[in-house]
């Protein structure tokens, strides 16, 4: 997807088409931002996939929306507001490393298409013991990083922003408020 664009969601399905496979039963994303203020439409991304789709962030925030006003304004405000708005709300997961007393290592789910609480219990069940992210998106995040490195050493393509997603979280957790 674009950096700083608006095509997240269409990047998205286009990867997952591009699987060609039919048995795809649900689609995880790491944050809604992929792509600095590239906000996915989790509900349209439902739609086009027909499969639920969720995403995972994991650091609580005061969400995307002040964050998207100081870079944007206008039109392009507008549009990214209208789909950061219309995603459904953060709910916070506890996971096996919550010690449940201050709440460390929680996740952070959104979810489409499947209710909340099977949402949890997917991301629940990908963290990986000893890891703090979803198993799928922990390897997806190294392999992208591998793959970025290599088209930077080889000099053929221009690659812009952050090399994975715990870049951008340091600035501003791109999945919102809990």
């Amino acid at each position: 997807c674009t950096v700083g664009g608006t095509d997240a969601a269409d990047a998205v399905a286009d990867l997952v088409g591009a699987l060609g496979r039919e048995d795809v039963r649900h689609v995880a994303c790491d944050g809604i931002a992929p792509a600095w203020f590239n906000v996915l439409d989790l509900r349209r991304l439902h739609e086009v996939l027909d499969a639920p789709v969720y995403s995972v962030s994991y650091e609580p925030s005061p969400g995307l929306e002040p964050a998207l006003r100081e870079a944007f304004d206008g039109d392009a405000l507008a549009a990214r507001l209208a789909t950061y708005r219309s995603l459904p709300p953060r709910v916070r997961v506890e996971t096996p490393d919550s010690d449940g007393a201050d709440g460390s290592s929680p996740l952070f789910v959104r979810a489409v298409g499947l209710d909340t609480d099977a949402a949890a219990a997917a991301a629940r069940g990908l963290v990986g013991e000893g890891f703090r992210r979803p198993e799928p998106l922990r390897v997806a995040g190294i392999a992208a990083s591998a793959h970025r490195e290599a088209i930077e050493a080889d000099g053929t393509a221009d690659v812009d922003g952050p090399v994975d997603a715990d870049e951008t979280a340091e600035a501003v957790d791109p999945d919102g408020p809990q």
